[in-house]
């Protein structure tokens, strides 16, 4: 069996400056790795693949899964779940579009009222209200 990669300590700090300021989102050991939750619920999970690659996964909305696994490359759909999706890390990751997307993951997860606290933006002015762009 090989080896899995491990999580560079500032890799692991990164994604937890992004979580920790949210409501009642910890921090704990996984399986492997690194996870976050709110109350029992996974947000992220920051873990070394047997390949090499650093990984996290996240929730998405229903509507995102798909748009995630058709993107490709660093993307992907997880095999587990019908929300978990992921991004491989590398050079090349836009860590502010990663703040984001664990933010998004977080509000999926987390109960209505510290959902509801949390500051996410909203759709680019100009935006139709059910969230479709004018071509």
């Amino acid at each position: 069996m090989s080896q899995r990669a491990p999580v560079p300590t500032d890799t692991v700090q990164r994604i937890a400056a992004v979580l920790d300021r949210l409501p009642e989102c910890t921090e704990r050991d996984a399986w492997t790795g690194v996870a976050w939750q709110v109350r029992h619920a996974t947000v992220a999970h920051l873990f070394g693949g047997e390949d090499g690659k650093v990984r996290v996964t996240f929730r998405a909305e229903p509507g995102e899964v798909e748009a995630f696994a058709h993107l490709g490359g660093p993307y992907f759909k997880a095999d587990w779940g019908t929300d978990v999706v992921g991004l491989v890390l590398d050079e090349h990751t836009d860590w502010d579009e990663l703040a984001e997307l664990l933010t998004d993951s977080y509000c999926v997860q987390a109960p209505r009222g510290l959902a509801a606290q949390v500051d996410r933006p909203g759709p680019p002015p100009g935006t139709p209200p059910d969230g479709s762009l004018a071509s």
